[in-house]
Formats: C-alpha cells, sequence, structure tokens
C-alpha cells in the first residue's frame, strides 16, 4: 500500500477543503492508497520524508506585508524547521490557493515548487485553485485522478 502524505496550513479552511476533498476522491478511487495529512504548525523536517509522495498545500498570503507569500506556518515550516531538509528525490505534489484581487494571485506555487527543487525534490503535479474552492470540488476530483496515474507510487 503506498502513503501519501499531505502538509498544509489553513486559516480560513478553505485549503483544509480542497485537501479534503482531494482525500475523497483518492480514497474513492484507490482503496490500496493510505492517506495521512498534517498541519504544517505541527510538521517537523522529518515529516517532510513520511510516506511515498509528499504533498504540500498552502493558500498565498502577505506574509512579512509582501504580497505573494507562504502561509505564515508553511513558511515557518519550509524556511525554519525544514531549511535543512533533503527531500531524496521525493516525489513530491502541490496545491496552491490565491485570489483574483491580487496581482500575485497564486504565487504560493511558486515557493513550493522553489523549496522541492533547492531540496533535492522531484515536482510531479500541481494543482492551483483561484478564489473561493466551493464549486471547484470537480477541478479537485479530476486533479486527484490525475496526481494517481503520474505518480506510480500511488497508482499500484
Amino acid at each position: 500500500m503506498a502513503l501519501l502524505h499531505i502538509i498544509y496550513s489553513s486559516s480560513t479552511g478553505n485549503t483544509e477543503y480542497v485537501v479534503d476533498t482531494l482525500i475523497a476522491a483518492l480514497h474513492e478511487s484507490s482503496s490500496k492508497l493510505i492517506v495521512e495529512k498534517q498541519r504544517a504548525e505541527e510538521a517537523q523536517a522529518e515529516d517532510l520524508l513520511k510516506g511515498d509522495v509528499l504533498l504540500l498545500a498552502s493558500g498565498t498570503w502577505n506574509t512579512g506585508g509582501s504580497e505573494g507569500q507562504l502561509h505564515p506556518r508553511v513558511y515557518a515550516l519550509l524556511t525554519d524547521r525544514a531549511k535543512d531538509c533533503d527531500l531524496r528525490q521525493k516525489p513530491c505534489a502541490i496545491i496552491a490557493l490565491g485570489d483574483k484581487r491580487y496581482f500575485y494571485t497564486a504565487r504560493a506555487m511558486e515557493h513550493l515548487v522553489q523549496f522541492v527543487q533547492q531540496h533535492n525534490g522531484r515536482s510531479t503535479e500541481s494543482l492551483v485553485i483561484v478564489n473561493e474552492p466551493y464549486g471547484q470540488e470537480e477541478k479537485v476530483q479530476k486533479w486527484a485522478q490525475k496526481l494517481l496515474t503520474k505518480i506510480p507510487a500511488l497508482a499500484s
């Protein structure tokens, strides 16, 4: 059985809603997949190495007063506790949320991809949700299918 480990943070509930929608879609499609989710504020560097595949999920924030940044708790994990983490070529999927009212709509994606690349991970699939996730469940469900087919460890 394959293990997908999800690390995310959510203040408004939007990122958690997307993660929960994804988990439901994955469970519906694969009985051989175990999914764990963990809040970024509870995670340590070693948690990024759990499972066969890592999924990082974050909304786009104005952390530090600058628009287009990671959620503050994801930022703290990746730039402090996990700053020296070697992902050891682990397949990593990414979910980023954003709001079209801002210039850097879903720039959290850029920061997450950069972290994966700079820490020896393998970027696989990514999903961007712009604006409220409610009503975008089908997009998440379709991405779940794509994730299962693109990452061999999850398809088995």
